[in-house]
């Protein structure tokens, strides 16, 4: 469990000695810890300093080990020139080319530098660790369990973790009810896995849906239900378990058939009618489905009202079909907010507005958010972004504006949202003296991270990140084959102020416009690694103003079936000195584990000196070679989208929190909570924002 801690809080648990460790060895493991980054906070140095000379080595040895997998060090880089960066720009482009020939040809997989590597001049700014308790790793599942937003795959591993590290006494540690449905499929997806008892989750379950989606996480499959799920075997228990659960849920057949498919196939592994005379009305359930007997479900009367004649023009007033579906609407509040705007534009005006007032109390925290953000922007020019639910980072744009609303009906929605809110955040703890930093603005909330990638550091899709005034930047990956033989490219894509495109640094252009690539290597079977160098302020005197980050597997396998592969960059003062690959250095590492062929994990805005964080997979196939030279469509179209997300951000997030139960003061020394980007609440802590903010 040191990992998980250590990864989310950069904190070590670690008891107290009996014996004292010489200074000289606590002062060689503080400088040890530097070559990564890091450094002893000065509790966990006095922790460190109780231990005895043998003990305090042993923890080093385990810290390091951690350390090492979360920045990458664990892996040797070799790249195709091991002189990189200077070696290539020394070359001549004659050299470059029959380099290229020799190494496609199977001749030569490496060429020598003939230079020494000078020590690494390197001082980058150190990570401190602090002193941890058993206490603030068991508050990280329990805030983990409160979590009103999917977990991302990170977040599903720890969770199981501690669930199989604590076994039946993880019961202790859950809230009375998770508000999170997916969330709430995860952990007792996992807990019947192990052959726990989940009677305490039981409340939670309501659903029919609730429990496919406890199935599909049996079975290791998208919980979001976005995918396509196989069911496996299940012990006679967990049949009687699941068939139970179902068996007390009312209007049992109109929730099903939304995944009638899904449950045809799940029915034929919980075998239903073995439990006939124990669970009646699910063996019916199960039966009508395979017979094909449907109930008018409650979306459909909803689209059903909506089509009637009239219903799509409003200068024919409101008409008896949006009446109705605005009647059905009322009964289920989330769905009428989510069907908010479609209903304003339908010309329902002020009965929409009377009705959205009345339920806004019954909608969840999060929906409301969105609603609220939504309408503070929704006359606003410019790409209208999606990001897709499931477990593949996928986005959409488009370019058509909707239809405008009168702005005073989208200023009552605001006012609404905002009332409600406030209301609701007022009977929750008072946060006394806040401080809020404006810097905040820049990242966003977390509403889902199903599809994030595990990461050194985990913040939001589409957050803009500062990044220090290091003249260079340095982006790395590292793969290994799969069965065959595997081939990774890092490339950049290089944008103007105004989205137009200057240039590509790949395996095909290896230096131009003051960056510099360090060759393409096509096989790993021991591990291969790739690096781009960017010179920023170069490359701003020449109109660059964004840099996309593109990761390829020109081979065509999809990430996730690889054995490994992952990426990040550093931040170089020295790029000439030390390794290629200094981990001190390394800003952000992440694995690259998604079902395609191709990712832009993240952008440069070099102008206001930010990393815009994207995780985008791209599913869309080359329309030929596939280099990244070919989905330039693509990559600008999602540096548009990204540069131009409108999405609630913890600025305003927090504001409307300390507004309903704070007191807002000007700096962090006189407060007693901190919204800040380094201090107190941050960006990173995910898991509290979610289960104590949203």
């Amino acid at each position: 469990m040191l990992q998980i801690l250590l990864r989310r809080k950069s904190m070590v648990v670690l008891e107290p000695g009996d014996g004292e460790t010489p200074v000289e060895v606590v002062a060689t493991i503080q400088r040890n810890l530097a070559a990564y980054g890091y450094g002893l906070g000065r509790d966990l140095e006095a922790r460190v300093a109780s231990l005895g000379a043998d003990e305090a080595t042993g923890f080093y040895r385990r810290l390091e080990r951690e350390l090492k997998v979360m920045l990458g060090a664990h892996r040797v880089f070799r790249p195709l020139y091991p002189g990189f960066p200077t070696q290539v720009m020394a070359l001549a482009e004659g050299e470059l080319y029959l380099n290229a020939l020799r190494h496609y040809w199977d001749l030569v997989d490496e060429f020598p530098d003939g230079e020494h590597h000078s020590p690494s001049k390197e001082q980058p700014k150190l990570r401190p660790l602090r002193l941890g308790t058993r206490d603030d790793l068991t508050a990280v599942f329990t805030r983990l369990a409160q979590s009103k937003t999917p977990y991302s795959q990170q977040d599903r591993e720890d969770v199981a973790r501690f669930i199989v590290q604590n076994g039946q006494s993880i019961t202790r540690l859950l809230p009375e009810k998770i508000a999170c449905k997916e969330n709430l499929a995860v952990i007792a997806g996992t807990m019947l896995r192990e052959g726990l008892d989940p009677v305490a989750l039981e409340p939670s379950i309501r659903t029919a849906t609730d429990v496919l989606r406890i199935a599909v996480a049996m079975n290791g499959g998208d919980v979001s239900l976005a995918q396509p799920a196989k069911f496996g075997r299940f012990p006679r228990s967990v049949r009687a378990r699941l068939l139970g659960w179902l068996e007390r849920i009312p209007s049992i057949l109109e929730d099903m058939q939304r995944w009638e498919g899904r449950w045809i196939r799940l029915g034929e592994r919980l075998h239903p009618g073995e439990y006939t005379s124990r669970f009646p009305t699910i063996s019916a359930a199960f039966s009508a489905l395979r017979n094909g007997r449907r109930e008018r479900g409650f979306n459909s009367r909803v689209e059903v009202a909506l089509a009637m004649p009239g219903s799509a023009q409003p200068q024919n007033g409101w008409g008896d079909g949006p009446a109705s579906a605005l009647e059905l609407l009322k009964s289920r509040p989330g769905e009428l907010a989510r069907r908010l705007d479609m209903l304003l534009r339908l010309g329902g005006g002020s009965r929409v507005m009377e009705a959205f007032a009345a339920v806004a109390p019954k909608v969840s925290t999060p929906v409301l958010l969105q609603v609220l953000t939504h309408f503070r922007h929704r006359n606003d020019p410019g790409l209208r972004v999606f990001f897709p639910k499931g477990q593949v980072a996928n986005v959409f744009a488009r370019a058509d504006a909707l239809q405008p609303l009168d702005p005073s009906a989208i200023s009552d929605v605001v006012s609404i949202c905002d009332r409600t809110l406030l209301t609701r955040f007022a009977t929750l703890a008072p946060l006394g003296r806040c401080y809020l930093d404006p810097a905040l603005a820049r990242y966003l909330a977390p509403f889902s991270q199903r599809s994030a990638s595990k990461a050194l550091r985990t913040i939001v899709r589409g957050s803009r990140v500062p990044i220090d005034d290091s003249p260079t930047l340095r982006f790395f990956t590292w793969w290994r084959n799969a069965r065959g033989r595997v081939d990774i490219d890092l490339s950049a894509a290089m944008y103007a102020e105004d989205y137009g495109y200057v240039d590509t640094l790949a395996y095909y252009n290896l230096r131009n416009f003051g960056a510099v690539h360090s060759g393409d290597v096509v096989d790993a079977p021991k591990g291969a690694s790739e690096f781009i160098d960017i010179d920023v302020e170069r490359c701003k005197s020449l109109g660059v103003r964004y840099i996309v980050v593109c990761i390829n597997n020109f081979t065509g396998q999809a990430f996730c079936d690889l054995p490994e592969c992952y990426a990040g960059w550093m931040a170089r003062h020295h790029p000439d000195s030390g390794e290629p690959y200094e981990p001190a250095t390394v800003v952000d590492r992440f694995d690259v584990s998604s079902d395609t062929p191709f990712c832009l994990p993240m952008v440069f805005d070099l102008e206001a000196k930010e990393m815009i964080w994207a995780d985008i997979a791209l599913a869309t196939q080359p329309r030929w070679q596939n280099n990244v030279q070919n989905n330039l469509a693509g990559v600008s179209l999602m540096l548009r989208a990204l540069t131009q997300l409108r999405k609630l951000d913890l600025l305003t997030l927090f504001d409307l929190h300390i507004r309903a139960r704070g007191t807002l003061v000007e700096v962090p020394e006189n407060a007693d909570t901190v919204f800040s980007e380094h201090a107190g609440i941050t960006p990173k802590d995910l898991e509290q924002i979610s289960a104590d903010f949203l």
